[in-house]
């Protein structure tokens, strides 16, 4: 089942977002800035309601050119706010241009970085069954 979130119309010509699932894991691709302000805050409010339906986000930023620190705040509250909701939001795909802003900021550190969709979705199998292993020790 594939869902599409366009919401270009709302955001001004500078910013693009659209998603679609892929099992239990959202997808967004992003084009244009993430930035402070009503961009941000279109941003925020989507990525909130889908947080609900899928904790489990990656965050394609092939098509970003700019990130202020207020959209680097909003990467990580929405991070903060898939964590709460037991799943975790992934960047992938980012220009050179942000993934250095990322390395500079340590931010890297806290929001995980991956080559490409496939290989963020990918992660998240991973987490699951790691989890799963250690579900089953603890039950034992």
């Amino acid at each position: 089942m594939a869902y599409l979130l366009d919401i270009g119309s709302i955001l001004s010509t500078r910013s693009n977002l659209n998603g679609f699932r892929r099992g239990d894991v959202f997808i967004l691709r992003c084009d244009g800035r993430i930035v402070f302000g009503d961009e941000g805050a279109v941003l925020r409010e989507r990525v909130g309601n889908m947080l609900s339906g899928s904790p489990k986000i990656v965050v394609n930023l092939t098509g970003v050119n700019y990130i202020d620190s207020g959209g680097l705040g909003i990467l990580v509250g929405l991070s903060v706010s898939a964590r709460n909701r037991g799943g975790e939001l992934k960047l992938v795909s980012p220009s050179k241009r942000v993934n250095d802003l990322l390395q500079r900021t340590n931010l890297d550190t806290i929001l995980r970085v991956y080559g490409n969709d496939e290989e963020g979705v990918a992660a998240f199998r991973k987490t699951s069954s790691l989890r799963d292993r250690q579900q089953i020790r603890k039950t034992s």
